[in-house]
């Protein structure tokens, strides 16, 4: 659907021809982005002819998919107002800001958080639909800049205006729900630390309807609007940037790119607030590992990097030891074959100097020698060396837990990879077989995403029985609903 006709938009038509792109091409593209969030679009050159010509607006989440379609030819993030589609239903630049104040740093996490609710109430998507395939790797370069320039804010002690009305009236009653306490925390604390074991065993799963952003919109944020004393308010910023930063990275493991950036630059500004710099660093993991996963390996080494020096003399040797991991994901995709064994080299090297003793913070309990080994596997599948994939693989399945599914599942698909690049198509079907038995029990669009590039590599032996075989076991996991 469309409404209002303006006039000519001039200012789409004039994009358009800077980006090189088609009526038809957009049209395409367009639809092409819906369709991963779910929406049956039909546009055509038709369509984007009435746009240009007419001046109509197509309604919902159309003029950001097309701002997103044409931002993506040109390399950078296309507002609305450039494309003369700036009346259209607004979706805000909500969780995208990165505000040097701590006041309005808590006002732009809270309406994030809530307005992830308004969404969900809306029953069609809400916000995330129409912030659909908005993903742009430049939105983290501010983010990651003002934190290196100082990762930590001098003070963030809060008093609430409702609570100085109370003082006014009961000289600051202790019990009062406006003053934040320790206990508070605590119980963030708690639910992000199941929250983390319900992710590592069952995937990201439908993460709107997850306890995190409920946990966000309802525990959170009226903890952070309250009053509390810069110690509180500390460890009050950490726990929510925990939080946040795992709202995050299920919206990745679920496909939902954009919802987990807003989330990312969220965390990474409370981390600052909370003067957690370990904590920071590992939001830039997060960071890296999106936009080595979305093509972009050069910013992904960069996030890495920023994580990486900012900690030094800081964080832990094995919290260091998974900076540098991360590292190597991103060089490993960039075909940086050299940097990418000596950023492994000095993974390896941090790990082995890390003890069971160290202080290290518990978002990082996940993190053991099979993981490495694991990472260390994706690295040399991406350099294509079947050989190394096949000895880190090896080491990595060592240990299978139950804790840990997804991440089984993930490393049997890079073997069956290592299998196949080395001939032995039997050993590759067999661990693709076993790793679409493990996709099947979670709700992962990696690991989807994952057998779905398995099965590309193994189309020259289509005709092959263990193959069809996989394939069929397969199409249930591959039809089922994002």
């Amino acid at each position: 659907m469309s409404r209002d006709i303006r006039g000519p938009n001039e200012k789409l038509g004039t994009v358009l021809a800077l980006a090189g792109i088609s009526n038809a091409g957009l049209a395409r593209r367009v639809n092409d982005l819906g369709a991963q969030r779910g929406l049956t679009l039909r546009y055509d050159k038709t369509s984007v002819a009435r746009w240009v010509s007419k001046g109509m607006v197509p309604q919902g989440a159309a003029p950001h998919l097309i701002a997103s379609a044409i931002g993506s030819k040109l390399g950078r993030p296309v507002p609305l107002h450039e494309i003369g589609l700036a009346d259209a239903d607004p979706a805000p630049e909500v969780g995208l800001a990165f505000p040097r104040d701590v006041g309005a740093a808590v006002r732009s996490a809270t309406e994030l958080y809530r307005l992830d609710l308004a969404g969900r109430r809306a029953g069609s998507g809400g916000i995330w639909q129409s912030l659909a395939g908005s993903f742009a790797v430049t939105a983290y370069a501010t983010p990651a800049s003002r934190w290196l320039i100082s990762p930590a804010d001098s003070s963030v002690a809060r008093e609430a205006p409702e609570a100085r009305e109370k003082d006014a009236a009961a000289a600051g009653d202790a019990g009062s729900p406006q003053h934040v306490g320790h206990s508070d925390v605590s119980k963030l604390r708690e639910a992000a630390e199941d929250a983390r074991r319900w992710d590592s065993k069952y995937g990201g799963g439908d993460w709107r309807s997850s306890m995190v952003p409920e946990c966000l919109r309802v525990d959170a944020a009226p903890l952070l609007l309250a009053s509390y004393s810069d110690e509180v308010g500390r460890a009050l910023f950490g726990a929510t940037s925990e939080l946040t930063r795992l709202a995050g990275w299920m919206a990745f493991d679920t496909g939902q790119q954009e919802a987990a950036q807003r989330y990312y630059i969220q965390a990474l500004r409370l981390a600052r607030a909370a003067a957690d710099v370990p904590l920071g660093g590992y939001v830039l993991a997060s960071m890296s590992l999106q936009a080595t996963y979305r093509g972009f390996a050069d910013e992904g080494v960069d996030l890495a990097q920023a994580a990486l020096e900012r900690n030094r003399g800081l964080a832990t040797a094995r919290t260091m030891s998974f900076f540098r991991l991360v590292e190597a994901r991103a060089q490993a995709k960039a075909g940086e074959a050299r940097a990418c064994e000596v950023a492994l080299k000095a993974s390896e090297g941090w790990l082995e100097r890390s003890r069971g003793g160290d202080p290290d913070p518990s978002w990082l309990d996940f993190y053991s020698y099979e993981r490495f080994a694991a990472d260390a596997a994706e690295c040399y599948r991406d350099l294509r060396l079947p050989r190394q994939v096949r000895r880190f693989t090896e080491q990595a399945l060592s240990r299978p837990t139950e804790e840990f599914v997804r991440s089984h599942g993930l490393r049997l698909v890079v073997s069956a990879v290592a299998e196949l690049e080395s001939g032995n198509l039997d050993a590759a079907c067999a661990a693709g077989t076993r790793a679409v038995e493990v996709a099947g029990r979670i709700s992962s669009a990696r690991t989807t995403e994952y057998v779905r590039d398995l099965l590309h590599r193994l189309e020259p032996y289509g005709d092959e029985p263990r193959v069809v075989e996989l394939r069929e076991r397969a199409r249930p996991l591959l039809a089922a609903p994002a």
